[in-house]
């Protein structure tokens, strides 16, 4: 086996959240291109359609499932479907998740349980119904879970509370989990830094405010969606066989947020 293909999953399947658009998108034509067959699962079918167009446009065939992941019945039922559609599950991508920044008064218990259960629960939820369909596949199979955490994860800023503890939640439960699934499934996840999705889409047309992402980050630039797809292909191939319980830090370089989001001291 060269070492180029050591980056292919040819004739794996894989599940992958949040895929409409940005990371769960790029990470869903990734992984369609290293050889698996996917489905995709967000909220929008047009968008859906679309990501599934660009996998059967690589050769491969897509699912599409449109659903409110944040129920987690409906997160669990994925691993089934894929399953039910292909004949077997080997990755699992759990890139669904987010929450809008607050000043600390401002978020309430019950906002911190919403991200928590948005980021976490979601995760869990697939992944748990996943394992025992995971474990059914052909031995030489690459068995591999990736969550898409953030760097906020591992860093502090203001403003980030409950969307900072709900990704280091989801960090360390990645750590926690892998050792609960060794040997058979592999289970990493991936420290995001400022990628342009949806969600800097306000920040992009914000000069001052794209100058100080970039400036603030080492590589100078913000990220590109595939920037992060080519980590997830990494862990979930057999190039990462002997990497698990670690986070991958896709972030340009920063050590600290590089956008100031203004909040004022308490008072």
């Amino acid at each position: 086996m060269s070492i180029l293909d050591r980056f292919t999953v040819t004739d794996h399947v894989a599940v992958v959240t949040g895929a409409g658009r940005g990371i769960g998108a790029a990470t869903a034509v990734a992984l369609a291109q290293a050889g698996a067959d996917v489905l995709i699962a967000a909220r929008h079918a047009d968008q859906l359609e679309a990501v599934a167009d660009l996998v059967r446009g690589a050769g491969r065939r897509a699912v599409v499932v449109p659903a409110d992941l944040s129920d987690t019945d409906a997160a669990a039922g994925l691993a089934q479907a894929a399953y039910d559609a292909f004949g077997r599950l080997d990755i699992v991508v759990n890139n669904v998740g987010g929450t809008i920044p607050n000043a600390f008064l401002d978020t309430d218990v019950a906002y911190l349980e919403e991200a928590f259960h948005f980021n976490v629960s979601t995760a869990h939820a697939l992944s748990r119904a996943a394992v025992p369909l995971m474990l059914t596949g052909p031995p030489e199979a690459q068995r591999s879970i990736v969550s898409i955490s953030s760097m906020m994860g591992r860093a502090s800023g203001r403003g980030y509370l409950a969307y900072g503890t709900a990704k280091a939640a989801l960090a360390h439960w990645t750590r926690l989990a892998a050792t609960d699934l060794a040997p058979r499934i592999r289970v990493n996840g991936v420290f995001v830094g400022s990628v342009m999705t949806s969600a800097l889409e306000f920040v992009a047309g914000v000069p001052e405010m794209m100058e100080q992402l970039e400036t603030r980050t080492p590589l100078g630039r913000v990220g590109e969606p595939e920037d992060i797809a080519a980590g997830v292909v990494y862990l979930a191939s057999r190039a990462g066989q002997y990497v698990t319980g670690k986070l991958l830090e896709i972030d340009g370089g920063i050590q600290q947020p590089n956008l100031d989001l203004g909040v004022p001291d308490v008072t």
